[in-house]
């Protein structure tokens, strides 16, 4: 197996950026899921509290499970306490 390959693996939410959104318009600018007004920090909240990855999209049907997967990798992603950039995207 490639280096790649292992990293891809390693991470398969690598790409948690096409998930999550940042809109100054929507929610006031918290991460939330995209398409949704749902917080990246609620999501993570409720695994938290013990909740699993398969009930967050029973309690909320507008979430997948790649969507907590996500959640989950930029919560990661961002206690690594770098610096991310992630484009902000105004509504209309």
């Amino acid at each position: 197996m490639s280096q790649e390959a292992e990293s891809q693996e390693a991470r398969p939410f690598a790409d948690w950026k096409e998930r999550i959104s940042i809109d100054p318009n929507v929610c006031h600018g918290k991460p939330c899921v995209r398409g949704t007004r749902i917080w990246v920090s609620l999501v993570l909240d409720l695994l938290a509290s013990g909740q699993s990855v398969e009930e967050l999209p029973r309690e909320y049907p507008s979430l997948t499970r790649d969507d907590v997967l996500a959640c989950i990798a930029y919560g990661s992603e961002m206690s690594r306490e770098r610096f991310v950039p992630i484009p902000i995207t105004p509504s209309k």
